[in-house]
């Protein structure tokens, strides 16, 4: 373990020696792609889209030989790329995992520096996941010779913002499945999170979307959206105090999804696909404003009494009666605006003139197209739920965990055996999760569910 970062650290400088020309042949850049690159794409595809956020050992031995295979083809050739830069940066996470690892392992400077590594540890760790799915774009886009020239600046919106639409979602399904305490204890409602992160894109947004003198009906409407998001943010953002849940950034959702579904393009194709992409952007707003106003349960801040009659009070948030039936119609519906959102990202993200363009000029259809896209999406919210059901029942959070004697090998902090004043802790299953007079657990080993959030030594 000690010597793998020293290998796999010269293995990568040997291979990074292979240069990509700055200019390309008609015949290199047109070449058949060989089976060794087809290979190399497979393999990385599958170590950091599935490999590595379930497990780490194998994932580093497989990485390497995705990235000698990357350098190894005879086949077609690319202009250097972010893909090629970005593919020599993320050994650096890779090192200091390993090295955090072995670390660990030593179970040396219990209270001092310990504590800080773990967190470390589990920065980088669910940092992965990002990483890959950057990286994987960063293939495609150099695959296909995207974004370049002209194109980049349209091509950064699309995929920025589409994977922007991706990661909401995930965050909403991470909420949805096992993220109801880190709400309760962090006493603010999704939507104070929500509003805040349109407030600051639409700042962002509203000063990058114009370049030059000349005003295109374009540039308007992008800068508006930013307009609309940074002045509905702040709405969101005030309506939201007091642990007070709103709608606000649902109609935001709804409004971008009209203007989307009505941004005219070049092409026939590109309308349609935009349009549906608003569209799916606007039933998503709607299903969100349905299970904001209507569906349980509700979150109530870690606290307060729950004595029944909160719900009168300004903590909006407060557990509703916990009805098994109606949670359970609850818990179904509430997976809609996730997996809508994953859906629209996916869909703008396909949306590049460039993408278009292609697909057009090889007589496909907007309907197969669309359709494509919302296949892909089925699988995209398939793995990304496996992947947090996984996390909440295996390895330190299996039902059978909790009866085994503490591993004294483990590199993760033990869990705290209270939940009060944490960010990491247990929520029991069944009718003490959503019952109306609910009581923190005060064994959260017994018959327990597992939540996210940060670990923290015990004292």
């Amino acid at each position: 373990m000690l010597f793998s970062p020293v290998v796999v650290l010269g293995l990568a400088v040997a291979v990074a020696a292979h240069a990509h020309d700055e200019q390309l042949s008609e015949e290199a850049r047109n070449a058949p792609v060989d089976a060794v690159l087809w290979i190399h794409m497979f393999l990385q595809a599958a170590v950091w889209g599935i490999l590595f956020p379930i497990g780490m050992s194998a994932g580093f031995v497989l990485t390497l030989g995705g990235y000698i295979l990357g350098h190894a083809h005879k086949g077609r050739q690319f202009l250097p790329s972010a893909h090629g830069k970005f593919a020599n940066i993320i050994f650096l996470p890779i090192i200091l995992q390993l090295a955090l690892g072995v670390y660990l392992k030593l179970h040396i400077h219990e209270r001092t520096l310990r504590p800080w590594a773990v967190r470390a540890h589990g920065v980088i760790g669910k940092a992965y996941p990002v990483i890959g799915w950057v990286q994987m774009v960063f293939g495609a886009i150099a695959f296909r010779g995207y974004c370049r020239g002209d194109d980049l600046g349209q091509c950064l919106a699309h995929y920025i913002m589409g994977g922007g639409f991706i990661a909401y979602g995930v965050i909403m399904a991470i909420l949805l499945l096992v993220g109801e305490m880190w709400v309760r204890r962090s006493g603010r409602s999704p939507e104070w999170w929500d509003s805040w992160v349109i407030l600051l894109w639409g700042i962002v947004n509203t000063f990058t979307e114009h370049r030059g003198t000349v005003w295109s009906v374009k540039d308007m409407q992008h800068t508006i959206l930013g307009i609309l998001w940074w002045c509905g943010g702040i709405l969101g953002v005030f309506l939201a105090r007091n642990n007070q849940r709103t709608v606000v950034p649902a109609i935001i959702i709804i409004l971008t999804g009209y203007g989307m579904a009505n941004h005219t393009q070049a092409l026939m194709l590109s309308t349609a696909v935009h349009s549906m992409f608003g569209y799916t952007l606007m039933l998503a707003g709607v299903t969100r404003i349905i299970e904001v106003c209507f569906i349980v349960p509700k979150f109530y801040p870690v606290g307060v009494i729950e004595s029944g009659e909160d719900n009168q009070s300004e903590h909006t948030l407060a557990d509703g009666n916990g009805k098994d039936e109606g949670l359970s119609k609850g818990r179904s519906f509430r997976h809609l605006p996730p997996f809508l959102l994953v859906c629209s990202g996916l869909l703008f993200m396909s949306a590049t003139d460039e993408e278009l363009h292609f697909v057009n000029d090889n007589g496909m259809d907007h309907v197969t197209y669309i359709l494509i896209m919302f296949s892909i999406a089925f699988l995209l919210y398939t793995h990304i739920l496996f992947l947090i059901n996984l996390y909440s029942t295996s390895g330190r959070n299996a039902p059978d965990a909790a009866t085994n004697v503490k591993d004294v090998g483990a590199i993760e902090l033990t869990t705290p055996t209270t939940s009060t004043g944490r960010w990491y802790s247990r929520l029991p299953n069944g009718h003490g999760r959503n019952d109306s007079i609910a009581a923190e657990p005060t064994n959260p080993l017994m018959n327990s569910a597992h939540v996210i959030g940060e670990e923290e030594e015990e004292e």
